[in-house]
């Protein structure tokens, strides 16, 4: 079965009220679907950008900004629910950082099916920026989703740097992997960028990242924005030489994926990366042992 995903790479703007930052979400999803997108993917930390509607005094700081973001939390869901079904397609709606009992907040990625069904998957780990915010906390739950062309999987932007959390994924059915991604730092944009491409050889899997981009002054988590959107693929016969399908000068990258063709590929692959998984898992090579020289 063929799919054709889009992954976002979207500037950041600057909008006046919800109003104005549903239809900027809006008009960004309508490009993706008038190419024929089925599966579009916006990047992680979006609904900070709606935090630009408040003063000055509460934009500026996180804490507050996450605070008077809960207030939204509802006209956000609404607004993915409705371009999903506008479109008639599956949309990971950005991260929302949401507020959980106990007064913390978890990274959240929200899927809208085009019948307005609702999913979500927590971000896993967190960032050292993340970490010193002292109210953000981990999700405790890896999830796999099963969509009517198949299953697919989120990993939020840092958790694609780490192997087994896709590995699980794939071992559940999974053979899309969804990237919502923000970075500041053109290092940090290629920790995520590496990550996605070695998922997508490890598994196999395609891998789709979005990223935030552009400058944003006002904004402490937002201000600086790198990376490049991109879908990615396993690097063997039948798919492109380096992995990659295809990658965003400006707005999106879209591509046509062939689910079938891992299959396909699976009789004449120059290598087997996901069988050949548990041999280093053997306990003899669990652990190195050191030898004297």
């Amino acid at each position: 079965m063929k799919i054709k995903v889009a992954a976002a790479q979207y500037a950041i703007g600057e909008p006046e009220d919800f109003t104005a930052f549903a239809e900027g979400v809006a008009a960004q999803v309508a490009v993706a679907a008038g190419q024929g997108a089925q599966v579009v993917v916006l990047p992680e930390y979006l609904a900070l950008e709606a935090a630009a509607i408040f003063e000055g005094e509460v934009r500026s700081d996180l804490l507050r900004s996450l605070d008077a973001l809960q207030a939204l939390h509802e006209d956000y869901l609404a607004l993915a629910r409705e371009l999903a079904r506008r479109h008639a397609l599956l949309l990971i709606a950005g991260t929302f950082l949401l507020r959980m009992d106990c007064g913390r907040y978890r990274n959240r990625a929200w899927i809208v099916t085009p019948q307005g069904h609702l999913a979500f998957q927590d971000k896993l780990t967190l960032t050292g920026y993340e970490r010193a915010t002292c109210v953000l906390e981990v999700g405790d739950e890896l999830k796999v989703f099963e969509a009517g062309f198949g299953r697919f999987a989120v990993n939020i932007c840092y958790d694609v740097e780490f192997p087994l959390y896709a590995r699980a994924q794939v071992e559940a059915g999974a053979q899309v992997l969804l990237v919502p991604s923000c970075t500041d730092t053109a290092a940090g944009a290629q920790r995520v960028r590496l990550g996605c491409r070695a998922r997508a050889l490890e598994n196999p899997l395609y891998v789709a990242c979005a990223v935030t981009a552009g400058e944003v002054p006002w904004s402490p988590a937002l201000d600086r924005n790198t990376g490049t959107a991109g879908i990615y693929a396993p690097i063997d016969r039948g798919f492109p030489d380096d992995g990659v399908i295809a990658q965003a000068e400006v707005g999106w990258a879209i591509a046509e994926v062939d689910l079938a063709a891992f299959a396909a590929n699976a009789g004449h692959a120059q290598v087997s990366n996901a069988t050949d998984w548990p041999a280093q898992l053997r306990p003899q090579v669990q652990r190195a042992r050191v030898e004297r020289l």
